[in-house]
């Protein structure tokens, strides 16, 4: 099984870089269809005695046999590299939320108490309560001070890692740890709502392990990159025709 899961992979995502339409995928001016090298034997083994923990293993065999990161969904996957100090790190808009020495706790299935939430939503200033935009401000950086503690701890995001970036400070986590380990977490607490299982297709399929997740986005770029070429080409000659 491990031979034949990633087997090809890396090559259908590089003929991508120069497939026409290839530029109408989403995130595509953000990797290109680029990938890192993969990491050798050597370097895999130390990165998981660097964590503590074995990663899953359908990223592991994606760090071995396709790339340490770069072309995947959204704006791609972050890049796993030998960080200054001798360590590993991940890079990319979010890569450095990943605590890696926090990873061999388990991934906690829910986040913030709802009722905790309700009532710092309750406490939010109201600038008709303020006598000056200053004070009002003021109470609203305060208010969002809170807010961040409480959704943003660190406790909420153990033994996973921040692999990708979609947006608006939307990203995608790998939990390492714990019941859900090898699935992929949708993290919307910018908009906020905590964290949920990613599911495949319209969101109501399967929960999302990294190679499902992976190969969906690949199967759904190569389609878009086809249909673009195909729209284009029909563009093309159909103007021929009325310029003939």
């Amino acid at each position: 099984m491990t031979e034949q899961t990633w087997t090809g992979v890396r090559e259908r995502v590089l003929r991508l870089r120069s497939a026409p339409g290839a530029a109408q995928v989403f995130g595509y001016h953000g990797h290109g269809f680029a990938l890192a090298d993969p990491l050798t034997a050597d370097e895999l083994a130390d990165v998981e005695r660097w964590l503590g923990v074995p990663l899953p293993d359908a990223y592991r065999e994606f760090l071995r046999e396709v790339g340490a990161g770069g072309a995947g969904p959204a704006y791609g996957v972050f890049s796993l590299r030998r960080a200054a100090d001798g360590g590993w790190e991940w890079v990319g808009d979010g890569g450095n939320l990943t605590t890696p020495a926090r990873l061999t706790e388990p991934f906690p299935l829910a986040g913030p108490d709802a009722e905790l939430l309700d009532a710092l939503e309750a406490e939010r200033p109201d600038e008709a309560d303020f006598q000056s935009a200053e004070e009002y401000e003021e109470a609203e950086e305060a208010w969002w001070d809170r807010w961040e503690t409480l959704m943003w701890s660190d406790d909420r995001t153990v033994g996973a890692i921040c692999l990708c970036h979609i947006g608006c400070a939307e990203r995608r986590w790998l939990v390492v740890s714990g019941p859900e380990q090898g699935r992929i977490w949708a993290d919307a607490r910018c908009d906020g709502v905590d964290m949920q299982p990613l599911r495949l297709g319209s969101g109501e399929g399967t929960p999302a392990t990294f190679r499902s997740w992976y190969l969906e986005w690949l199967e759904q770029a190569e389609r878009t990159a086809a249909d673009a070429a195909r729209t284009a080409e029909r563009a093309a000659t159909d103007g021929a025709a009325m310029a003939g």
